[in-house]
């Protein structure tokens, strides 16, 4: 077993830890089985039921897609107080890529709305604790001040976006050639791969990534116990008394994402465990948090709007073969793959000439608003009108705009947090993303293809105004680093 400080000296994997490979590779294979899934998730709610859909309405199925994926984000906050108070990063990282894989099985076996109740629900849980922890340990591989670190993020981001690619390539075809169900198993199938990897490579994480950084007392663990069932059982409880709906999923998951958010950082930064300095830092965190938020509100529309989008104002007509709706949204994950280990080199060649992280979260949020603008030269077109070729340029513009912001963002959350709250330091940078994820579903209620020129302009035209304030505070945030680039 190798100890936390031979592992932050390992230079095995491209000049970084072996133990980024193991973490490169599961979370290659839950992104491959979380995007996969997901690219067919909305049509599949929304598609006939001669197509094999559910046949809800659209609004509703793009509202439920965004509050699911908000809500996946927001279980990376029980993921990483699990991992904090309870198993560490490492062990509970396993746990959830179990859980992940048979929510997978669930949506592939269970049919119409079982398998959507269950599998989306065991997914959302599991993928939340497996992503907070697994970004928390990429952080224990390097040491304090590691000028390796963004580089280190931004080829584990790669990973991410290889599985992305693969994922919803391989399951839109298996979904458009064989049935939505097919799809689900191959998602199943693909974390199943990730886990078997894993297991394979978990001695070369280091000490560091099995600890227990702020352990629960044992007299406490029956009442945190109480605590999740009264949990469960009143979300059952609103689920059948009609307080919870589909319908109106996507408000309840903004309200529950803002409040949770409120509730977190008030718990750090009250806590006595952290010192001035690491106080100051968590309220650093605080404009961008909002920016990340916003930037997501905004990506995470690839899976609400854009594939709405793809579905019924896009040319797909390949050579007289109409590909399928989730290939659009592989576009991503292709311009990553190509593009982050050029970022990666730069951060690493400009070392602490590098743009500080504010100033990334500007470009990142005016490119992302800007993408959003572009789509207004397509208004117009009519169904399956659009230019493939246009929205591959627009889907671009994403790509430069996550690669600014959102590995930055993980890097972030560990280079500011507080020693006794690691990993839910991290959890707090997923909020973000819960957030805007959730908002994408929320906002994605207002998109009407036959008049797309107010929600394009207003939503771009708002990104934009958010990165300009955040680009004039930006010597503030900086001071409240306290010495963090």
């Amino acid at each position: 077993m190798s100890t936390s400080t031979e592992v932050q000296q390992d230079t095995r994997f491209f000049g970084h830890p072996r133990g980024l490979a193991n973490l490169f590779g599961v979370e290659m294979w839950e992104r491959f089985s979380f995007y996969g899934m997901q690219s067919i998730l909305a049509i599949y709610l929304y598609h006939e039921t001669t197509k094999g859909g559910l046949g809800i309405p659209q609004e509703t199925a793009l509202g439920i897609v965004g509050a699911y994926g908000g809500m996946v984000y927001l279980s990376a906050v029980i993921g990483a107080w699990v991992a904090d108070r309870l198993l560490g990063p490492e062990r509970t990282l396993f746990y959830s890529a179990i859980l992940v894989m048979l929510g997978h099985i669930a949506l592939a076996l269970l049919p119409g709305f079982a398998g959507i109740g269950v599998g989306l629900v065991l997914v959302a849980i599991g993928s939340g604790g497996l992503k907070s922890n697994a970004t928390a340990i990429v952080g224990t591989l390097y040491a304090e001040g590691d000028e390796r670190r963004d580089g280190g993020f931004t080829l584990f981001y790669m990973g991410i976006n290889l599985g992305a690619f693969v994922g919803q390539m391989l399951t839109g075809l298996a979904q458009k050639e064989l049935g939505f169900h097919y799809g689900f198993g191959l998602a199943a199938i693909g974390m199943a791969l990730g886990l078997i990897q894993y297991s394979i490579g978990r001695k070369n994480l280091g000490g560091k990534a099995r600890e227990v950084p702020n352990p629960l007392a044992a007299s406490r663990r029956m009442q945190m116990l109480a605590v999740a069932i009264v949990g469960v059982v009143l979300i059952v409880v609103l689920v059948l008394t009609g307080v919870i709906r589909a319908d109106n999923l996507a408000d309840i998951a903004v309200g529950v994402v803002i409040v949770a958010s409120v509730i977190y950082f008030g718990v750090i930064l009250r806590s006595s465990k952290i010192t001035s300095d690491e106080r100051s830092r968590v309220y650093s965190f605080i404009p961008m948090f909002i920016a990340s938020a916003a930037f997501f509100a905004l990506y995470q529309q690839q899976f609400t709007v854009v594939a709405t989008y793809s579905d019924k104002r896009l040319d797909r007509d390949l050579f007289g073969w109409e590909m399928p709706v989730s290939w659009v949204n592989s576009v991503v994950p292709v311009f990553v793959i190509v593009f982050a280990p050029v970022f990666a080199a730069v951060w690493t060649k400009l070392s602490s000439r590098q743009p500080s992280s504010p100033m990334k979260f500007v470009w990142g949020t005016v490119l992302m608003g800007i993408a959003f603008l572009l789509f207004l030269p397509m208004v117009g077109t009519g169904a399956n009108g659009s230019p493939l070729l246009a929205l591959i340029g627009i889907l671009f513009v994403f790509t430069m705009g996550e690669l600014f912001l959102s590995p930055v963002g993980l890097s972030l959350s560990t280079k500011l947090a507080p020693d006794a709250f690691r990993t839910q330091m991290v959890a707090l940078n997923f909020l973000s993303i819960s957030l805007g994820t959730a908002l994408s579903g929320k906002l994605a209620k207002y998109y009407d293809s036959n008049d797309e020129v107010p929600y394009f302009s207003i939503i771009g035209g708002t990104a934009i105004v958010i990165g300009v304030l955040l680009f004039f505070g930006t010597p503030f945030i900086r001071r409240l680093m306290k010495g963090v680039h």
